[in-house]
């Protein structure tokens, strides 16, 4: 297990690392080739500064519309996403084989992108923020002042940072969408359940501008590095381009 920091917990979901993928050949497929940020270098210093001002509970740099933004994405990534492509298969399917073949598809990117994600977990064990934060004064770069009373928006979830579950399965689906439909710009609409968004509908014009709104919205949060959301977009892609390539292939006459 490769990390350079100390003192994570490992447990809560990261058992879905070990799981057999319905596509990939296994779980390590699409693994992150790059670890995250060695602790002493100015990427990771730049990453912890940035959710540190825009990721704390309290006195954050973020604005009314990042922190809404924030928790409206704090909803279950797999229940947003299903009541979109709800949506976008009304609005531009009208054969049922067509719906089912993109239910299908986006389903086993995102189940097959989170079992990735895990996996990376798992091997890089890397800290999230609130640990790195409290423990800034400990990690040996200059650039990254600790704050042992630091809180994220909301709670941390219990296990590794490195991948994003949530940009994971959200690169899967936007890729897979884009894929399917053959082009990026489509007007669709995203809704969360989440109980702190005030905004509870949004609409987009590209499945790329909520790709990028989940990673910024997981900083906001104070629950992950960009880096980590930016590898787990990356992981999402590249599974979605497998399960595209090679599953459910449409017929041709």
């Amino acid at each position: 297990m490769a990390s350079n920091a100390p003192g994570l917990r490992t447990d809560g979901g990261t058992w879905l690392g070990a799981v057999t993928p319905f596509t990939l050949k296994d779980s390590t497929q699409f693994r992150v080739n790059q670890p995250p940020p060695d602790l002493s270098s100015r990427k990771y210093a730049d990453d912890y500064n940035e959710v540190k001002a825009l990721g704390a509970l309290t006195n954050s740099a973020r604005t009314l519309e990042q922190t809404d933004l924030a928790y409206f994405y704090a909803d279950n990534a797999f229940l947003y996403w299903n009541r979109a492509l709800q949506g976008i298969a009304n609005t531009y399917l009208d054969n049922m084989g067509d719906s089912a073949r993109l239910f299908a598809l986006c389903s086993l990117a995102m189940a097959d992108a989170v079992i990735t994600s895990w996996d990376s977990k798992l091997y890089f064990n890397f800290w999230r923020p609130v640990t790195a934060i409290q423990q800034g004064d400990n990690d040996f770069n200059p650039s990254t002042q600790g704050d042992p009373a630091w809180l994220p928006l909301i709670v941390t979830p219990p296990y590794p940072d490195y991948t994003s579950g949530a940009n994971n399965i959200t690169g899967a689906m936007t890729k897979s969408l884009e894929l399917y439909f053959g082009r990026d710009n489509i007007p669709f609409v995203l809704t969360s359940n989440s109980p702190a968004a005030i905004k509870k509908t949004r609409h987009y014009g590209s499945f790329s501008a909520v790709a990028a709104q989940c990673v910024s919205a997981r900083v906001y949060l104070g629950i992950h590095f960009r880096f980590a959301d930016q590898a787990a977009r990356t992981q999402g892609h590249k599974t979605a381009e497998f399960v595209h390539d090679h599953f459910l292939l449409p017929v041709v006459n």
